[in-house]
């Protein structure tokens, strides 16, 4: 579904690389998350799958199609894309916000609002209760489920989401996460998450490619990157998980044993 061949990215002209040479393809229907500290180039890489950053070079692919032959504005019409901060319309109801692609693609009023009430209904946020509210009346967690909606309402195949649950109070955030891979297995989505949480990473994703320096410096299943990091700065990564759980288990252990 998504393929980049040594695709880069400069700002200077070539001297310095944001994103260096990366190589990697997504099946339909899976997670991917692009994982790693800030400037590692996963932000980058994400905008430049839809075209709000042009590669310097290389190809980028989706359903077989080079995107640098697309449209840009249709290409973005066909993924759907989250982001930390969401981005609504402030002047727009959330009904409003959800509609404002089916509009501009030109779907007639009876199937929109159709459309849109299904979608609320599927995030938790019926339109008979939150159809008519304003974004500064809703909480972080409700503002983000409106752009999960807002980046359904094309009925994409892909969605990109670029560090959606960063902002979020740690129950927003479990709860957020649950309902997002709900939802991504129920309408088959092929996905690619950024983000610099290696827990966020193994919990959700089918596939990781840790980055840094704009190169991939590993990728596998969770399952193989906990048998085999591969890497020192993916050891790091991993420890922070490993040792928040052991301290958990060491706390309840505490408990019962004095209980």
């Amino acid at each position: 579904m998504i393929r980049l061949e040594n695709v880069r990215k400069s700002w200077d002209g070539g001297t310095t690389f944001a994103v260096d040479g990366i190589c990697w393809q997504a099946s339909a229907g899976t997670v991917t998350a692009l994982l790693g500290g800030s400037g590692c180039g996963k932000s980058t890489t994400v905008k430049m799958i839809n075209r709000l950053i042009e590669p310097t070079s290389g190809l980028i692919e989706i359903d077989g199609q080079d995107i640098g032959e697309l449209d840009p504005v249709q290409l973005r019409r066909r993924i759907g894309y989250v982001f930390q901060g969401v981005g609504l319309f402030p002047h727009m109801t959330v009904f409003e916000n959800v509609a404002t692609v089916p509009k501009l693609l030109g779907t007639p009023a009876s199937e929109y609002r159709e459309k849109v009430n299904s979608l609320l209904e599927m995030v938790h946020l019926p339109a008979n209760e939150f159809g008519d509210r304003l974004p500064n009346q809703l909480s972080g967690g409700q503002r983000q489920r409106v752009g999960f909606a807002r980046a359904l309402a094309a009925s994409p195949k892909i969605m990109l989401l670029d560090e959606p649950f960063g902002a979020l109070d740690p129950v927003t955030r479990d709860a957020l996460q649950s309902e997002f891979r709900q939802l991504q297995g129920s309408l088959q989505l092929t996905a690619v998450i950024v983000t610099h949480d290696m827990a966020e990473a193994l919990l959700l994703a089918d596939q990781i490619l840790v980055m840094q320096g704009g190169k991939i410096i590993r990728s596998g299943s969770p399952v193989e990157l906990l048998k085999d990091p591969g890497h020192e700065y993916v050891s790091q990564l991993l420890e922070t998980p490993r040792r928040h759980s052991q301290l958990l288990r060491s706390l309840e252990a505490d408990g019962l044993s004095t209980a």
